[in-house]
Order: C-alpha cells, then sequence, then structure tokens
C-alpha cells in the first residue's frame, strides 16, 4: 500500500510537471486599474472583517459605553468584566455548566466524526462506480443542498419522535449524520482519484473496504478536513431546542443563547455586555478550530475545479 501512495504521489507530480510553462503573464490593467483593484479588495476586506472587531470591541466595553447612542465602534476604556460576569453567571446556572459543555462535546465529536465516516463511505460508490440509480442519486444531492434547514424540520421532528429519540443528543446527532453537503464535497474530490491507482490496489490483494481507508481516505484528506470543520460547526451552534426539552440534555450553545437573551435570571441589565462575552466565545471555538486546519481547506477550494 506505501508503494501505491508513492506511485499516487509520482503521478500528480508529473502531472503538475508536465505542462509547465515558466513564462511569466503579463498583466493588462493600467495603473489606475490596479489602484482602483485595491481599493476594492480593501473594502471588501473591511466588510467582512468589521463585524469582528465590533464584536470584540462590545465585549470590552464598560457598562457606561455599551449603552452610548448613537454606539462608538472601538471602545475607549477597555475592561474584562463582561467576561468575568460570563463566568459567574454560569457558574450559578440551575444545571452546572460542565454538564452543558460535555453535552455539546459529546454530539460534536460523534456527530462530526460519525458524519465523516458514513458521508465518505458513501461518496466512494458515487464517485468511482456506474449502478442503476447511481445519476438519479446524484441529482438528488444536488437538490437537497437547496433546501433550508426551516423545509426538513418537521420531517426531521417527525422521524425523531419515530425513533424514540426525542429529549436525547440522538435528535441532533441523527440528523447531522445525513448532511449532504459533506458528501458531496467528498464526492467531488474523489472523482479525481485515478481509477488506475485502484486497479492496482486490487491487482495487489486489497478489498473495497481497504481501498477505501488506506488509499482512498488519505489522498482525500483536504476535503475531510474542510467537510469536518463545516459539520463541527454546525454541531457546536446548534442548541438543540426544537428536539431537547430537559435543561439537563441540553447543550452550552443553548444556555449560552438563554443567558445573552438576558433570559436566565439574576443577570439584570448587565446581560447586553455578556451577551457580547458569549457571542466572542461561541465564535472563538470554531475560529481556532479553522486556524489549525486552513491549509487543508485552502487546499480543498484550489484543487476543487480541476479534472483529470
Amino acid at each position: 500500500m506505501e508503494t501505491l501512495k508513492r506511485l499516487y504521489q509520482n503521478h500528480l507530480t508529473k502531472k503538475r510537471t508536465k505542462n509547465f510553462k515558466p513564462t511569466v503573464k503579463k498583466s493588462k490593467r493600467s495603473f489606475w486599474g490596479n489602484v482602483i483593484l485595491g481599493l476594492f479588495l480593501l473594502a471588501m476586506a473591511f466588510t467582512f472583517f468589521f463585524p469582528v472587531v465590533y464584536m470584540i470591541s462590545q465585549s470590552l466595553k464598560p457598562m457606561n459605553e455599551l449603552f452610548i447612542f448613537p454606539p462608538k465602534i472601538l471602545v475607549s476604556s477597555p475592561t474584562t468584566n463582561n467576561y468575568r460576569d460570563f463566568v459567574n453567571v454560569l457558574a450559578n446556572t440551575v444545571v452546572p455548566v460542565t454538564r452543558s459543555l460535555f453535552n455539546s462535546l459529546f454530539v460534536v465529536a460523534i456527530g462530526s466524526v460519525g458524519h465523516i465516516v458514513l458521508a465518505s463511505l458513501c461518496a466512494y460508490p458515487l464517485a468511482k462506480y456506474k449502478f442503476p440509480g447511481s445519476a438519479f442519486l446524484n441529482q438528488m444531492i444536488v437538490y437537497s443542498l437547496m433546501f433550508n434547514t426551516a423545509v426538513t424540520m418537521i420531517p426531521n421532528f417527525l422521524t425523531i419522535a419515530g425513533l424514540g429519540m426525542l429529549d436525547t443528543q440522538w435528535a441532533i446527532i441523527i440528523p447531522g449524520f445525513a448532511s449532504t453537503l459533506g458528501l458531496y464535497l467528498m464526492k467531488n474530490f474523489m472523482e479525481q482519484i485515478p481509477d488506475s491507482l485502484m486497479e492496482a490496489a486490487q491487482i495487489d490483494g486489497a478489498g473495497y473496504v481497504r481501498i477505501h481507508f488506506t488509499i482512498v481516505m488519505p489522498v482525500v484528506k483536504p476535503a475531510l478536513v474542510t467537510a469536518f470543520i463545516m459539520v463541527f460547526q454546525a454541531f457546536w451552534t446548534n442548541t438543540g431546542d426544537k428536539f431537547i426539552y430537559t435543561e439537563a440534555q441540553k447543550g452550552f450553545a443553548y444556555v449560552v443563547g438563554q443567558l445573552a437573551s438576558g433570559k436566565i435570571t439574576g443577570v439584570g441589565s448587565s446581560y447586553v455586555g455578556i451577551s457580547s462575552a458569549s457571542a466572542v466565545v461561541m465564535f472563538a471555538v470554531p475560529l481556532v478550530v479553522f486556524l489549525i486546519m486552513q491549509n487543508s481547506v485552502v487546499s480543498t477550494m484550489a484543487t476543487s475545479g480541476m479534472k483529470e
């Protein structure tokens, strides 16, 4: 199997260097065209980065700056009191915050890993084998990406209720397994793997399962990581309040949402600052995961349009 992996890497290297021409393409834009393009990119960068700056600034504002109108973008006297109040309120909730964190981590871990495994197992035959109904299934996967979550809410509820999984974490995990975004991404990535590589593995005596886990999975690692980040964020921010009713079964996102909206008693008017601090906390976790794995995400996007 290691020999096959090396052969595939050599195949990719030869493919990239075969038609390589070290020519420098001269830009046809004028000086002012480059200036306008640079200003446009700076404006777009500011547009996307401004909400993050404002959110962090809000979380560091003292009480007297939070209620100023019109609101100030940047904080004048930064303080960490909002984060301190956020921790204090979490420490005094009816259900211990450690229980809520455990519920969220359980959902994120089982849901993300389970989705990656199931999506990769489904994507492999759809990408590499033609069977009756495969074209129809591929079309259904594409069409499913157009449906909003609200459209599938009632069918999901009826399915989960019929399975007897209401008021459990499985009510969030099971629908997450069926998400088609990761399946679509991995199927497109697997289509780029040359069939000769898997044929060589079969001649070497490898079965379908071994080929999938030892040949295909390492090659499509960038797509796996990208899908993992997407489902991680979806599970982390899922409150599950439509399926879970017992307080002890609810996740961290639900508790933070209740706290941020001022519905948890004892917060008072300081819930505005606590809401800003909680937004930063919820945003920071997916951001850290993305920063750790961003190289694989860039690799996925760079090769998503390549064809053999």
